[in-house]
């Protein structure tokens, strides 16, 4: 058990945010480019659109597509554009969306000694967010990992912290070295304790499979950065994948840990990782940060977008491919068969930061 003189609790209290939390607002544009091939007969899409919560308001939302379209809800409630075309399709056929959204910096006071267990209600009224996922698994070797990492931790807080800590100490971001690591194409927990390495979305599929198995409530966030050096410049920011874990007496705690792996210092900057690792982050890389490493658990800047919710989506209308992985961009169907980005349709997302 832990002491009120132990290195975690004294890290967890000194972790109270200090300050206002900042706030940024952007002009951005969401691109679809659409290339269905010359014999398609019927193309149906399915677009994350910007969604608002309690740190993003999202204004002047306007949608160019040159099809019939509609804004339906996901089953997480997220809004997604809903395309639906037959041949003959529009020449340079595109769907762009532009928006502002002024995002807030998510800061949470997380004390451990505000915390308290769950309860039966809290795990009851939070069932989907313990389930496991197509893509996060949670097997009799996850619960036995689980289990070795929390210990005989029963502070939900604490327990969090341990499993942020040992992601780290054990999983490796792909882009430090990407000769030698890559990423899975869907974000599998399964993959990411294999190879010891992934992207977002890996990484934070790991983390879910073992804080559900824990016991702890833990839900995804899909959207993207506006990367600080790609401010007013044509190249596509990508998406980017978190979490939050609940924790009673103190909320819902936003997590990074797959950021937060980036500044723990392991490695060193090279000509083959240099632009990737700085276009990982929201506002770049230069060193090691402990307090980077500290800030991502409980905090997450200003400098985002939200596209959407959850995992294996149910999207409306349904897609004859069945249930959706994520949607942190677009979803597109060709003839009822799932057309793969670069290939079928790009993305292409840009900004310039108003204040």
């Amino acid at each position: 058990m832990f002491t009120l003189a132990s290195p975690l609790l004294a890290l967890l209290a000194s972790h109270a945010p200090s300050g206002e939390p900042k706030s940024a607002t952007f002009s951005a544009t969401n691109e679809i480019a659409l290339t269905p091939p010359k014999e398609a007969k019927e193309l149906r899409a399915w677009i994350a659109l910007p969604q608002q919560d309690a740190w993003s308001k999202v204004t002047n939302l306007e949608i160019k597509c040159p099809v019939p379209h509609r804004i339906t809800k996901d089953s997480e409630g997220s809004s997604v554009l809903f395309i639906e075309a037959k041949a003959p399709f529009p020449e340079g056929f595109k769907v762009v969306t532009t928006f502002d959204v002024t995002r807030t910096e998510q800061k949470v006071a997380v004390d451990a000694a505000a915390a308290k267990p769950l309860t039966d209600a809290d795990r009851t009224a939070n069932a989907k967010y313990l389930a496991a996922n197509q893509n996060v698994k949670i097997d009799d070797g996850i619960k036995k990992l689980s289990a070795q990492i929390v210990g005989t931790e029963k502070n939900p807080v604490k327990q969090g912290k341990l499993i942020y800590d040992w992601v780290l100490a054990n999983i490796d971001y792909w882009v430090k070295d990407p000769a030698n690591k890559k990423a899975s194409p869907v974000g599998s927990s399964e993959y990411c304790l294999s190879s010891k390495t992934g992207n977002c979305t890996d990484f934070h599929s790991l983390y879910a499979a073992l804080s559900r198995a824990a016991g702890l409530p833990t839900r995804f966030y899909y959207g993207s950065f506006f990367k600080q050096e790609l401010d007013g410049q044509d190249t596509d920011q990508s998406y980017h994948c978190w979490l939050e874990i609940l924790a009673p007496g103190v909320g819902w705690i936003p997590i990074d840990v797959a950021i937060a792996d980036i500044f723990v210092g392991d490695f060193a900057l090279t000509k083959e990782n240099e632009t990737l690792v700085k276009r990982t982050t929201a506002a770049g890389y230069t060193k090691a940060d402990a307090a980077m490493v500290d800030y991502y658990y409980g905090n997450l800047e200003e400098r985002r977008v939200l596209w959407s919710l959850g995992r294996d989506l149910v999207l409306d209308p349904a897609p004859k491919s069945g249930a959706v992985n994520a949607l942190p961009k677009a979803l597109i169907e060709i003839d009822g068969a799932v057309s793969a980005e670069k290939t079928g349709w790009t993305r292409k997302l840009t900004y310039k930061q108003k204040s």
